[in-house]
């Protein structure tokens, strides 16, 4: 069952008594008794485990605590307000990005996480095991949010469930909102000088078999309460993933990004591909070979459509030839690993992707250069992310692999 989540109507409050420095200021402007929002500050603080305010003539002022809480409290209220401000009983409402006209459908964090569940697998007896509850009680939680957004979530198809637009929408800005909320521990334990949490990286191909593994083992041995999961989907996939806020970033070949795509991206290092063969392959010992005599080698080719497959076949098309034919058209790296090894066949690959075959002398690289082929390999943010202690504490491993362990590459 997932975690137990901190109460939304809680920080609420906290957030007010944040604002006004009073109890009985926050009171009033919650129409509640000042003793109901000391309950609600108290408990609280038992639930985090540290005071969040200084208590003084003057006023409440939030401590280092719970400034932290407070920064975090803002992202999680911005994602519940935008959804709240979207549907459609609420349109006429003046948006603001505080927490004060946040209604009270968005109010409970476990309502909230079977829907977004639900959102994700479209499927209720599976979100209904997952969290220990009745499928009734899962279509109650439904029905408690399509009614007070006023908008359907979900069509029932005779296919199963289908996401509305409105609901795509509306749920990821729930999953953003949960996500944020679930950080909140981890930024407190920070505060004592402990890393800890989970860090989730979308790892596209070109950086999984030496930059990630060196970057985690670096991670694990300075912070090893750290649990890094990885995600291996496509990169639409993970930067749908990415965009909810289920993984922090993704790791690998960069694509151009869109202005209002909310993604932002940084660069670290870019490489060349190279044509790699078996070690004693007729071709290994050729010097200065050139493209017209492996156009007709046996290659095992990426898929189409692919960023590099189209690099490669723009490589033959500037060189007046036609593009290869593919032996074999193939994503997989362990399936072109045997290949390359069992066969004459030949590919065009990231260095990076290859490194220990190289150095172990099993694969070489044939003698020809693919100066079109340099790609940039970097990281994909959310644009608008507040990064957990745990992940700033990955990116920051990554970058120091980059700089101090890829004598192949160029550094950016």
């Amino acid at each position: 069952m997932p975690s137990e989540l901190i109460n939304l109507a809680h920080l609420r409050t906290f957030m007010r008594v944040a604002q006004y420095g009073s109890a009985t200021r926050a009171g009033q402007s919650l129409y509640r008794a000042q003793s109901a929002i000391s309950r609600s500050i108290r408990a609280l603080e038992a639930t985090i485990g540290a005071p969040l305010f200084e208590r003084r003539a003057s006023g409440m002022l939030p401590t280092r605590t719970g400034q932290s809480v407070l920064q975090r409290a803002e992202k999680v209220f911005a994602e519940l307000d935008t959804s709240a401000n979207a549907s459609s009983l609420h349109e006429s409402r003046e948006h603001t990005s505080s927490c004060w006209a946040t209604p009270s459908y968005l109010m409970n964090s476990h309502r909230l996480q079977l829907v977004a569940s639900l959102g994700r697998h479209l499927h209720m007896p599976t979100v209904a095991r997952a969290f220990g509850v009745s499928q009734p009680a899962v279509s109650s939680a439904v029905k408690a949010v399509e009614t007070g957004s006023g908008f359907r979530l979900f069509d029932r198809t005779a296919m199963g469930l289908k996401l509305t637009v409105e609901g795509e929408t509306f749920i990821l800005r729930i999953r953003r909102a949960l996500n944020e909320l679930r950080l909140i521990p981890a930024d407190i334990a920070a505060l004592a000088g402990k890393v800890v949490g989970e860090v989730n990286i979308g790892a596209l191909p070109l950086t999984r078999t030496s930059i990630l593994p060196e970057s985690i083992a670096r991670l694990h041995h300075v912070f090893p309460e750290v649990v890094i999961r990885t995600d291996e989907g496509s990169y639409e996939t993970l930067v749908a993933d990415l965009l909810a806020g289920d993984i922090d970033f993704i790791l690998g070949a960069l694509r151009p990004v869109e202005k209002n795509s909310g993604l932002s991206c940084e660069t670290l290092m870019s490489e060349e591909m190279v044509v790699l063969a078996r070690k004693g392959h007729p071709l290994s010992d050729i010097p200065n070979i050139t493209l017209a005599q492996l156009a007709n080698a046996n290659w095992i080719l990426p898929r189409s459509h692919s960023p590099a497959r189209a690099m490669l076949d723009n490589v033959f098309v500037r060189n007046h030839l036609h593009s290869p034919t593919p032996t074999v058209e193939t994503g997989d790296l362990a399936l072109t690993r045997e290949l390359l090894l069992r066969t004459d066949m030949i590919a065009a690959l990231s260095a990076q992707h290859w490194e220990h075959e190289r150095q172990s002398g099993c694969l070489v690289a044939l003698d020809l250069a693919l100066p079109a082929t340099r790609r940039e390999i970097g990281f994909t943010f959310r644009a608008d992310t507040l990064p957990s202690p745990a992940m700033q504490c990955a990116v920051n491993a990554i970058r120091e692999v980059v700089k101090l362990r890829m004598p192949l590459v160029d550094h950016v």
